[in-house]
């Protein structure tokens, strides 16, 4: 399956690069980003260097003062509290900062996190009549809750007041209780709108910080672990997000947090950066409860004993290698099947047995190869539960809605949605949203590789290209910088692991780049040595027995005009 992808270098402001390199001393390509952002010197001097000042006022955020209050009676009537979290990292990681920052208090707050695969996300029924028989007066919700409008009103009905923080988009009613804490409500006066669930967390302890005149230290020393949290959730790292992450990040080089601390000597992480946060340590808490054990990751983060974090973290590997075994399996069915139907618009399969805990991943991975929206149905029984990842310019939440007859239940955004529906009901649900695929002229959409500048010989320079380290920690919103090099000769090629990957050392002149294409291994065969190619990738450092090099990961390649 081959795709061409349409490549577009992004028109610059070369008045303003210029003056951004000038006046900061910084790299081409650092100067072209910081231009692309359309930041003004201020916000330039706070992405370069956030510190603790650069933190938006918590109290500006809907309902904080009401939920604040709440707390305060509750800490002092010494009230049952109860957190009730998510599975994914974002939630392990909100539910985290609130229960450690109230144990610093004396408080002992007890936390719930729902299963995956047996109840869900976000609130549910069952999981509130068993927090009532417990005796909680105050429930806080975190990374959930905003569309929870039925459970809230259970809660209420069984003693519990509810406080909401969340960062989800918010439906039209919202909960009827005491505070509902989301900065994208309407009525938000808060100055960003696109904090992760751990991030509306942390400005939670804040403002009971500054209430109760905790020194600041005392809330800041959660920054590790809200770090890990909003890098892992994919969210802008623009704006309050980029303090957290970056601030963050020097924290958890030095973390105190034994369970995180252990499971980055796990997992073999040398560097701490953003590429160490999204692919070594989100993926091992996120396995653990697609895999139904997200009490582990929890109570990785909660321990102070360095054995139980050794046995914990050790828990996170194994699911970490089932989730991988179980997603590979997937893959290579869902991908059979999609190749003998490669004329259909999208991919929408359906099978017994799989994991819904991993289908997600495996549609995000299928979506990349094929560049088509695809939605994976795993049954169980008589029903079936979905995940789907789409492309940019098809908005498969309305694709989905518009086939909710079939449905019986569904949620999320234009690029990824979740459903639920009968067996029964599969094949009718594909046909009407292929239909609809067909309709929208879903085949005219061609992947588009945006490229931020043309590099040449004199552009590998190691110390030039280290200075795009500036610009850490990456993430959506702040994307490594994508360059095209033209006319290099491919001086060896050659497949890494079993084929898979595809390594390159390509000459331009007496200047030898190292390249490197991570599931391209099938393009070996395209090409020899000898060919004259142009390569689209990221560009940086490579260590490889203390020695560095540059090289360019690929996003693609072809044959040079």
């Amino acid at each position: 399956m081959s795709m061409n992808k349409k490549w577009r270098i992004k028109e610059n402001d070369t008045k303003r690069i210029e003056e951004i390199k000038n006046k900061y001393n910084v790299s081409n390509l650092v100067a072209q980003k910081l231009a692309e952002y359309n930041l003004n010197d201020e916000e330039i001097t706070i992405f370069l260097n956030p510190t603790r000042k650069n933190f938006h006022d918590p109290f500006l955020l809907p309902d904080m003062d009401k939920a604040i209050e709440r707390i305060l009676k509750a800490m002092q009537y010494e009230e049952k509290i109860v957190v009730y979290g998510d599975y994914d990292a974002d939630g392990i990681t909100s539910t985290t900062i609130i229960k450690r920052f109230m144990k610093d208090r004396g408080i002992n707050v007890g936390t719930y996190i729902p299963n995956r695969l047996d109840e869900g996300y976000g609130l549910n029924e069952d999981a509130i009549r068993e927090i009532a028989s417990e005796g909680y007066n105050l429930m806080i919700t975190v990374d959930c809750g905003i569309t929870a409008k039925n459970e809230v009103e259970l809660a209420k009905s069984l003693g519990i007041d509810v406080i909401i923080t969340d960062h989800h988009e918010v439906p039209e009613e919202i909960p009827d209780t005491i505070a509902v804490i989301d900065a994208k409500r309407k009525d938000s006066q808060y100055p960003f709108t696109q904090l992760a669930g751990c991030g509306v967390a942390f400005k939670l302890i804040q403002a009971i910080s500054i209430k109760l005149n905790v020194p600041e230290n005392e809330w800041l020393k959660y920054i590790d672990i809200a770090c890990i949290g909003t890098i892992s959730d994919i969210v802008t790292l623009m704006d309050e997000n980029r303090v957290i992450a970056k601030l963050g990040l020097k924290l958890v080089e030095v973390t105190r947090n034994i369970g995180l601390r252990t499971l980055i000597e796990m997992a073999g992480i040398k560097k701490i950066d953003s590429t160490a946060i999204s692919f070594g340590i989100s993926p091992r808490i996120n396995a653990s409860g697609r895999m139904g054990h997200q009490e582990d990751a929890l109570n990785l983060f909660l321990t102070d004993d360095p054995i139980e974090a050794r046995k914990l973290a050790q828990n996170l590997e194994d699911y970490n290698r089932q989730r991988q075994e179980i997603e590979k399996n997937i893959y290579n069915e869902a991908l059979e099947i999609a190749i003998k139907n490669e004329n259909d618009p999208c991919i929408v399969i359906g099978k017994e047995n799989w994991h819904h805990g991993v289908i997600g991943i495996v549609a995000s991975k299928i979506t990349d190869l094929t560049y088509k929206p695809s939605i994976l149905v795993c049954f169980e029984g008589e029903d079936g539960k979905g995940s789907g990842r789409s492309i940019p310019g098809f908005d498969l939440h309305e694709a989905v809605y518009n086939c909710k007859e079939y449905l019986t239940a569904s949620g999320g955004h234009s690029m990824a949605i979740g459903l639920s529906l009968k067996k029964e009901n599969f094949s009718k649900f594909k046909e009407k949203i292929e239909e609809y695929a067909k309709e929208k002229n879903i085949e005219e959409l061609a992947p588009e590789l945006l490229i931020d500048t043309v590099i040449t010989s004199k552009d590998m320079n190691i110390d030039e290209v280290k200075k795009i380290e500036l610009l850490e920690p990456f993430g959506e919103g702040n994307t490594l910088p994508v360059v095209l090099y033209k006319n290099l000769k491919i001086d060896s090629i050659r497949a890494l692991s079993d084929g898979k990957h595809l390594k390159l050392l390509l000459a331009d002149g007496n200047i030898l780049v190292d390249a490197i294409g991570f599931n391209m291994g099938n393009l070996t065969s395209n090409y020899q040595i000898g060919d004259r190619v142009d390569i689209v990738g990221n560009i940086g450092i490579n260590q490889f027995r203390n020695i560095e090099n540059i090289q360019i990961t690929l996003k693609d390649i072809r044959c040079s005009i």
